[in-house]
């Protein structure tokens, strides 16, 4: 898990880095605000959970798109959409790591 600082920064860069495209028509989805915790959580929460991620999941592989139309269509340039495309999939993955790690422990709790 990230410290409070580090994720005040991580979301301020993020909103930085998502401002110039939100001006081209793309909008960065809200990542999920909170992962169960595997020790505590309910089967249902964690389906729950899951479900939320996969939508997220969609909602950036959508917002990747519309940055490459944006490039195609020379509202933004490729090296700022390689940016923003690198900040979109890391805190994509860093969720799906701190999910994965929530459900292996919800694992060995339950079995």
């Amino acid at each position: 898990m990230k410290f409070p600082y580090q994720v005040l920064l991580t979301a301020a860069i993020a909103g930085s880095l998502a401002a110039p495209a939100a001006l081209a028509g793309c909008r960065l989805p809200s990542a999920p605000s909170k992962i169960p915790d595997g020790a505590t959580a309910s089967e249902q929460q964690m389906i729950t959970a899951m479900q939320t991620i996969k939508e997220y999941d969609r909602d950036v592989q959508i917002y990747l798109k519309c940055l490459d139309f944006e490039v195609r269509q020379n509202r933004l340039s490729p090296s700022h959409q390689v940016s923003l495309h690198n900040a979109a999939l890391g805190e994509l993955e860093d969720i799906a790591t701190e999910f994965n790690h929530q459900v292996k422990i919800f694992k060995s709790k339950h079995t």
